[in-house]
Parts: structure tokens; sequence; C-alpha cells
């Protein structure tokens, strides 16, 4: 940079390596934000955010806790911004670009260069699942971010030992930490990393990390305990969906990772380029033990009493594998720019380095586009299709005052069906929950409690709207027989059935009969 852009701010801006990645994430995880509609979990982070705090702490004490300190965030953040769509992802839109930036800040830091800062950092964008979770409104982006972060500092203090470089560092593990305990994973790879780099400089300063690393992890550890003590009462409740992971999971964590198996592939290529061609290779085989080893962990750890071995909840080791493909590229780049200072044509060869480094960046971001569209249509955040906004739209344009709405209960409560309606009616149509004895808000927990006697809860309305999962043509044979009778009881069959693909909405109306 010249002198007179180094004197001139903006100009300096634009020069930080950091910058440009983070731009692009902000533009791919903007793109059609408020497109997919919310599905079970953000209408989990929705319904929670939003209750009064003291609510809010009662909730976490019976439920939940490990989401605790994301839940607290998103309080303040609504309270500010609303509770759109687009202001319940926006945290997370932001949380992925600063980990672009800090893909690219490490990338530099151990790469030395700013093709592979930029080229990691633009590569990390790229990543179908990672544009998937930087619209979604749970903590993974902030836990991918504070783990990107905690990586970058760490490789600060490992330069030079020192207790303010080691603040950070905990800040950052602590944020991870609280935001997804998961995320402590990473420090299988932080410690593979640390002692490989004592073993390479065996100097009398570094033995300092004997005692500052471990130090470190445990006063990142210290706002972390609270939620490991409450979450491990609460694990069977809310992980007892996740299977034990076999050897083939294992061996192919890559495509649900990254969310496409070519893209993984063209990372995996780079990686090897990083550690194959001359540069350097220590630099390559740390982002490779922080990818890889925390991924290992959790399989290990995940073949005990409760599973955790789900891809999102993995999301942080691709900030490394980004940093390494990173690497990838500039190793390329390096060796042809080396056979330019050989050749009679210096600059028509570091033009076709340059071109061919744009190339290793531009080829995984359109393999990766079929994925990317397909994260950004109405329904590409439900695993199992609960179309909330078309039930929604059809109880609005037939509501009558005092209307009722039965959804599913009990053991499928799962789907949050009556939350997710609820958040896209207008306020002024709010049917009686129909078989509820009490609120999940009264009752401090995310699902309604069913009320035992069906027949004494069915309100005083004429008409009640039923909610089941599924495509039926029989809703009524699709709830509890209790419940089902007292619906026939009072209405008998239903005037109109509608399956919207996911889950069937039906109308019963005492007044036709």
């Amino acid at each position: 940079m010249t002198s007179a852009g180094r004197r001139n701010p903006v100009l300096r801006a634009l020069g930080q390596v950091w910058l440009w990645p983070a731009l692009a994430m902000l533009c791919v995880g903007g793109y059609r934000l408020g497109t997919p509609e919310l599905w079970r979990d953000e209408v989990a982070t929705w319904t929670v955010a939003t209750r009064p705090l003291g609510d809010l702490l009662g909730l976490l004490g019976h439920i939940d806790a490990s989401n605790g300190a994301y839940y607290l965030l998103m309080h303040g953040w609504t309270s500010m911004f609303g509770d759109s769509a687009i202001a319940l992802r926006l945290p997370s839109v932001l949380a992925m670009a600063g980990a672009a930036a800090f893909v690219a800040l490490t990338a530099q830091r151990l790469f030395g260069g700013r093709v592979a800062a930029i080229g990691g950092g633009l590569l990390f964008t790229v990543v179908p699942l990672i544009s998937r979770y930087a619209q979604e409104a749970r903590s993974y982006a902030l836990v991918t971010c504070a783990v990107a972060a905690a990586t970058w500092f760490l490789l600060r203090a490992l330069e030079r030992p020192a207790l303010r470089r080691w603040a950070p560092y905990c800040a950052a593990m602590a944020v991870a930490g609280v935001g997804h305990l998961i995320s402590f994973a990473t420090l299988a790879g932080q410690l593979a990393v640390v002692l490989l780099h004592l073993w390479r400089t065996r100097g009398a300063v570094e033995r300092r990390l004997f005692w500052q690393y471990p130090l470190a992890v445990l006063v990142a550890a210290l706002p972390v305990l609270p939620v490991v003590l409450l979450g491990s009462r609460q694990s069977g409740r809310q992980l007892g969906w996740i299977g034990t992971p076999t050897l083939y999971q294992l061996r192919h964590f890559g495509e649900p990772l990254f969310g496409s198996a070519p893209v993984f592939h063209t990372f995996v290529l780079l990686g090897l380029l990083a550690l194959v061609l001359p540069g350097r290779r220590q630099a390559s085989l740390q982002l490779l033990l922080l990818a890889v080893l925390p991924v290992v962990g959790v399989w290990l750890v995940s073949h005990g009493s409760t599973s955790y071995f789900v891809e999102r909840y993995l999301l942080f080791t691709v900030p490394a594998w980004a940093a390494l493909a990173g690497g990838g590229v500039q190793a390329v780049y390096t060796t042809v720019a080396a056979a330019a200072r050989r050749s009679r044509t210096p600059r028509q060869v570091r033009a076709a380095g340059a071109l061919l480094a744009l190339g290793l960046v531009a080829v995984p971001a359109l393999v990766a586009l079929p994925k990317q569209s397909s994260v950004r249509y109405a329904g590409s955040h439900s695993f199992s299709r609960e179309p909330y906004r078309a039930a929604a739209d059809l109880i609005t344009a037939g509501y009558r005052p005092g209307d009722g709405l039965a959804t599913p209960l009990g053991d499928q409560s799962w789907a949050m069906v009556e939350q997710g309606v609820s958040y896209y009616l207008p306020e002024d149509v709010r049917p009686f929950p129909v078989f509820v004895e009490r609120s999940a808000l009264a009752a401090q927990d995310l699902f309604p409690t069913a009320c035992p006697q069906p027949a004494a809860c069915l309100g005083q309305g004429q008409r009640t709207w039923l909610l089941v999962l599924g495509d039926t043509t029989e809703p009524l044979s699709a709830v509890p027989p209790e419940q089902a009778q007292a619906l026939r009881a009072r209405y008998g069959p239903p005037d109109r059935v509608m399956p919207l693909g996911g889950v069937t909405l039906a109308l019963l109306d005492g007044t036709t009969g």
C-alpha cells in the first residue's frame, strides 16, 4: 500500500483482507433472508425470546438451558428490532460475516499471504450449509464465529505468550461454550496445535504455555459450568432423538457438514495441495487437526448415553477447512509465482497464477450454486415440512371470533404446530386453544400441557380448526381417541379437510349440523 493509502482511513480499511470475505458473507447470507418460513427450531427461538424476562429464566430451569445465553441475547435483540423473520435471522448473518473475517485473518497469519486470506474467506462463504445457518434463528452461526475467533486469538497467543493475549481467547471460547456446549470439542484440535507448536519451538519462552494454556481453558470454562449442570439434567429430553453414529457416518461426515459432497471434495483437494506443495505444511497440518479432531471427538463421545453427532452441531469446524483450502490456493499461486521468477515471461506467468487462484475459488462457488438455491425457498428450513404459514393463511381467511384451534400435543408437541401457526396469524386472529390445560408460558415450558379430560377443554365456540401432522383425509383418526370422541360428539364429521403437504387442516363446524 502506498503512503497515501496508509494515511487514508477508507483506503486502509479497503485494504484489509478480512473486509471482502465479510462483505461477501453479508451479501450471501442476506440474499432472500426472509423467504424461507420459520421452522420449529426457529419458532422455539421466537416463542422463548419474546417472553417476559422472568418467564424466560423460569423456562431455562426446566428445558433448553443449553440455549439460554442465545435466548437472552435474542430477547434483547427482539425488544429493539422486532420479531420478523428477517429480524430474527439477522444476528446469524452478522455472526457468519464475522466468522468469514476470522477465517481470512487465520489464513493470513498461518500462510502469510493475501491470496490465502481472501481465498479462504471467500471459500467459506460458498459452503451451502454455512449459507443455510447464516439464515437460521439459532445459535450455530454465533458459535461458528466464536470458534473462528478463538482460533485466531490462540494463534496470536502462541506467537507471543502473554496474559493479555489470552483474554480475548478466553472470551471467545466462553461465548462458544455457552452458545453450544458441543463447540468445546474444538479443544481437541487446539490441544494438538499447542503440542505441535511446543514440539517445533522447544524454547524457554514457550514453556509458559504449559500453564498458560490450561489456565486459559479453565477461565473460559467457568461461565460454561452452569450451562453444563443444567443441560446435563435436560439432555435426555432434548437430544434423545439423535441416534448413535456409525463408522460410515464418520467416514462420510463431510457431505452433510458442507451440504454438498462436490463442495467438500473440492475443499479436501485444496487442503491436500496445501499439505503437499512447498510452503507452510505445518500450518496446513494445524488447520487439519482443528478441522478433523473435534469431529472424531464428538463421534466417540456420541457412543455414550447421549449422541451429539449432527452436522449443524459440528458447523464450527468449517472455518478451519476454509482456512486450509485458502492455504491450498496460496500454495498453487506461490508455486506458479516461483516459476514466473525463472521464466522469460514473468508477467504472463504471474497473470496465469492469479487466474488459476481465482479459478480455484470460483469452481467451488459454481459447484455450490444448485445447493445455494435449494436452501432459500419457502420450505427449505424444515426437515419434516410443517407449513405453518399456509395453515395460518387459511385460518385467517375463514376465521370467526370464538373459533377454537386444536393442534398436536403430548408426544407430537415437538412439531411446534400451535406456536408456528400463531407466529403467522395476525394479531386480531387468536383462536381458543382447544385441549390445552396450561399454556407453554404458564407451564414454563416450550410446549403447552394437554388437558387430561378433553371434553372439558373444548371451549364454548361453535367451530374448531383442527391441525394434525401428515396429509390425511381422516384427520379425526390422527388425534388421540379421547380427543376424537370429544370432537365428534360436539361437531360431528369435519366440514372441510385440507391437506397442506406436511399437516392437514380441518374445520369442524357445529352450526352446520
